[in-house]
C-alpha cells in the first residue's frame, strides 16, 4: 500500500529536519505554552531569595550606621554609651607629685571637667560622681578640639600642659574628621536606597552591574568611615597616654566600634550578593525571553 512508504517518507524528512537543527527539544525558542507569572515567580525564586537578602543586609547596615551618626548627641541612656573616644582628665596631676589632691581638685574648681567623650556631631562632657552634666549642640562636620575646649572653660589666663604629640595631632584630626563625617552620612544615604532599590535586580541580570557599583561605593564609603575611626580614637589614646608627666587617660569607645564595623560588615555581604546576581539566578527577563527554562514546567 503507498500509505505506509508515504508517512515513511514524511519521517525521513523530519528526521533529516532534526538532525540539522539540534533535537526537537533543542529546536523550541519559546515554551510549548505561553509563561505565566506563576511560572515567572517559582523559577525566579533563588533569585528573589538573594535579593531579600540584600535588602536586609542593606536595612542591617542602614541601621548600625543610624546609630553611629545620632550617638553621643544627647545625654539619653542609650546614646551617651556610644562614642569614639572618652578624654578621662579626673586626675590629670599624677599623684607622686606633691598636693596632687588639691590641684586636681582646684582644677575642676576652676571648670575642668572628669571627662569629655566625642561623637560624630558634638561631644558630652562631665564629671565620674554625678556623669554627663552638658553636650555640645550638634554641628555639621563637627571635630574635637579638645585645647580649646579645655582652655574655654578655665578661668582667664589658666593654662594645661598638652603632651606635644595630642597638640600636632589636632592639625590631622580636623581634616579626617571632616572626611569621616561625609563618609559616614553618604553611607548611610545609600544604604537607606539600596533596602527598596534592590528589588529591582529581580528584572533582569543587567540591573545588578549598577547596583552592583553603587553597592560598591556604599561598602567603600562605610569601610572608610570606620577606618578613619578607629584611626582617630587609637591614634589620640596612644599621643594622650605617652606622657607620663601627665595622667591622662583615653578610653575607646566599645559600642560605637561594634556598630560601626557590623555596618562595613553587612555591605560587605550585600555587595557580594550583587555581584553575584550579575551571572546567577535566573530573572524575569530570563524566564520570559526563553533564556533560562521554566522550572517545573512540562518537557514532553
Amino acid at each position: 500500500m503507498a500509505l505506509p512508504s508515504l508517512l515513511h517518507v514524511r519521517r525521513r524528512h523530519a528526521d533529516r529536519a532534526s538532525s540539522a537543527t539540534g533535537s526537537p527539544a533543542a529546536t523550541k525558542a519559546s515554551p510549548s505554552r505561553p509563561v505565566s507569572d506563576v511560572d515567572i515567580k517559582r523559577s525566579t525564586r533563588l533569585r528573589r531569595a538573594f535579593v531579600t537578602l540584600a535588602s536586609l543586609f542593606y536595612l542591617l547596615s542602614f541601621v548600625f550606621l543610624v546609630l553611629v551618626d545620632i550617638g553621643n548627641t544627647h545625654n539619653k541612656p542609650v546614646l551617651r554609651q556610644i562614642y569614639f573616644f572618652k578624654l578621662d582628665l579626673a586626675d590629670i596631676v599624677p599623684l607622686s607629685v606633691p598636693n596632687a589632691g588639691l590641684i586636681n581638685s582646684i582644677a575642676r574648681t576652676l571648670g575642668l571637667h572628669d571627662f569629655y567623650q566625642v561623637g560624630l556631631w558634638n561631644f558630652c562632657e562631665g564629671y565620674n560622681d554625678v556623669g554627663i552634666t552638658h553636650c555640645s549642640k550638634p554641628k555639621d562636620l563637627y571635630w574635637f578640639d579638645p585645647v580649646r575646649i579645655i582652655l574655654s572653660e578655665l578661668l582667664a589666663g589658666a593654662t594645661i600642659a598638652l603632651p606635644t604629640e595630642v597638640v600636632t595631632l589636632l592639625h590631622i584630626l580636623r581634616l579626617v574628621s571632616h572626611l569621616m563625617f561625609g563618609f559616614f552620612l553618604s553611607a548611610t544615604v545609600l544604604a537607606f536606597v539600596l533596602v527598596f532599590a534592590t528589588p529591582l535586580a529581580l528584572l533582569s541580570r543587567w540591573w545588578s552591574l549598577p547596583f552592583a557599583l553603587i553597592s560598591l561605593v556604599a561598602l567603600l564609603l562605610t569601610l572608610a568611615g570606620s577606618a578613619i575611626g578607629t584611626a582617630i580614637s587609637l591614634a589620640f589614646k596612644y599621643a594622650a597616654e605617652s606622657r607620663s608627666d601627665l595622667n591622662i587617660h583615653v578610653y575607646v569607645g566599645t559600642r560605637m566600634f561594634v556598630f560601626m564595623w557590623l555596618a562595613t560588615g553587612f555591605a560587605l555581604f550585600a555587595f557580594a550578593v550583587h555581584a553575584g546576581l550579575g551571572c546567577c539566578c535566573a530573572s524575569r527577563r530570563d524566564i520570559r525571553n526563553g533564556r533560562r527554562p521554566v522550572k517545573g514546567a512540562a518537557t514532553g
